[in-house]
């Protein structure tokens, strides 16, 4: 306790502690959104081969998300300790390979320094302190979940659903809102969107949305209730069709192929998180 006393009565001490920590597991999400998709094709490529009774010998690598040590997907070479540093290594190195010098991707660094922004923004809102210590860990999940969909356009239920049951979890001690709004917010995200897309794929007879932002809509609602919904459905729309539009308008995408929802759902949720205000106003201003 006297520790965490010190902490909490030192600002320098509390913001040296978070910059090191956004760092640390900023490099740790690099490593979740690389290896996790990887990990559940292999497994789907198994559960598909036993279930149809197949005996050829899948071959591919075995990654967890602890080994094999991270490398150079260029050149092989393992990555040493002292080139693994957040950030700093990156500058270090000039952005290349230590040893074939093949450019390294500056989304590496970025999203470490996305992390620390991201837990400066909790800690600045919320402070050291449990719905502090729990948004923390919400966001750094929002993080991976948005890159994951932005490169594979799926959103794992491995860490949906834990997220969803945390939040639910967080609830029981109304820390910050009741386990009444919280098990009626997951309950409205996800029919509200299931039933949207089942509309959409009887009027277009296409699927419209995907089964994984059901779950992180019900994500959301478990962990800020129902009435901040309405909120973030709006603002993720809104965000969703001025990226769409601009990404069309500079011929990077087109009409015809669906942009991931799932991101935009995420920078919403976290918007509520350290911008709760904006969604007062919002209400306040349709007379709510």
């Amino acid at each position: 306790m006297e520790i965490w006393n010190t902490i909490r009565d030192s600002s320098g001490l509390q913001w040296m502690i978070v910059l090191i920590l956004g760092l640390l597991f900023g490099s740790f999400l690099n490593v979740v959104i690389y290896r996790l998709p990887r990990m559940l094709m292999h497994q789907w490529k198994e559960d598909c081969q036993n279930f149809l009774n197949e005996t050829q010998e899948l071959h591919f690598e075995k990654i967890n998300l602890w080994g094999p040590r991270s490398h150079c997907p260029h050149c092989q070479a393992l990555i040493k300790a002292w080139q693994n540093i957040p950030v700093l290594s990156f500058i270090l190195q000039k952005g290349r390979c230590a040893n074939c010098q093949v450019k390294i991707s500056y989304r590496y660094p970025l999203i470490e320094l996305l992390s620390t922004f991201v837990l400066f923004g909790i800690v600045w809102v919320y402070g050291f302190t449990l719905p502090g210590l729990a948004f923390g860990v919400l966001s750094l999940g929002l993080i991976a979940l948005t890159f994951i969909d932005l490169d594979e356009e799926i959103l794992p239920d491995n860490l949906t659903l834990p997220l969803l049951w945390l939040g639910l979890l967080c609830s029981l001690n109304g820390a910050f809102i009741s386990p009444r709004d919280a098990i009626l917010g997951a309950s409205v995200g996800y029919m509200s969107l299931w039933i949207i897309a089942h509309l959409y794929q009887l009027l277009r007879h296409k699927d419209g949305i995907g089964q994984g932002d059901y779950k992180l809509l019900a994500l959301l609602g478990a962990w800020m209730g129902w009435q901040a919904l309405p909120f973030i459905v709006l603002l993720s729309s809104i965000i969703g069709a001025i990226a769409g539009l601009s990404l069309i308008a500079l011929h990077r995408h087109s009409f015809q192929k669906p942009l991931p929802f799932g991101p935009y759902l995420c920078l919403s949720g976290f918007i509520t998180l350290i911008l709760p205000e904006w969604m007062q106003w919002f209400y306040a201003w349709i007379g709510l």
